[in-house]
């Protein structure tokens, strides 16, 4: 038992006069290591609140919530759950939305509530049924991938037009009334009703 023993207290006097390896936060800044996954942070002009990060989020730390009426998306972020797993920057669509920082140590609070950050993103809502499209800069971030392509959909062109101008969009926002008409495919439709307007204009 004296060699073990003694190789115990032979390590305790080196670490005794060795400096410490572990950062002195907060008393000094933390300089972390090339490649460190530290807390999310969210570009405003490159997050289109199209929910990707929320559907790969493996500890439900990114939710998103609907309001019809108010026609807005307001997506919650708990640093407080993150893992700093890099899902949501690596699936990420516009790839520029969410990168990971370097910054970790200051999501040490005492209240969990001021790690939780909220966004908001304009939403796009069926005239007829009221099923959620998705959020109007997702829409305008789909435009520019796909360019004139994207003009195939009526519900691209009325994006368009709200976009350009070119038409008082208050002349062709008319309420579906005494359901789906012809006149009705140029209003905000779902893929649905505006299947169903179609089918009625090109059947017999």
């Amino acid at each position: 038992m004296r060699y073990p023993k003694m190789r115990e207290i032979r390590e305790a006097v080196i670490s005794l006069f060795s400096p410490a390896y572990t950062s002195p936060f907060p008393r000094k800044g933390h300089q972390p290591f090339e490649g460190y996954r530290g807390k999310p942070v969210v570009d405003e002009k490159n997050c289109v609140g199209c929910q990707t990060c929320a559907n790969v989020c493996p500890s439900h730390a990114i939710t998103f919530s609907d309001d019809r009426e108010k026609r807005i998306r307001t997506i919650t972020r708990d640093y407080g759950k993150c893992l700093f797993c890099g899902q949501c920057q690596e699936h990420c669509i516009t790839g520029k939305g969410v990168t990971l920082s370097d910054k970790i140590f200051d999501l040490a609070v005492t209240d969990r509530k001021e790690v939780i950050e909220y966004q908001e993103r304009d939403l796009l809502v069926c005239e007829n049924c009221s099923a959620i499209i998705t959020t109007r800069q997702h829409l305008f971030y789909l435009h520019g991938k796909l360019g004139p392509k994207a003009f195939a959909s009526i519900l691209n062109l009325n994006m368009l037009n709200e976009k350009l101008r070119l038409e008082d969009p208050l002349k062709t926002d008319v309420p579906v009334i005494d359901h789906l008409k012809r006149k009705d495919m140029f209003n905000i439709l779902c893929p649905d009703c505006l299947r169903e307007v179609q089918v009625k204009t090109l059947g017999p």
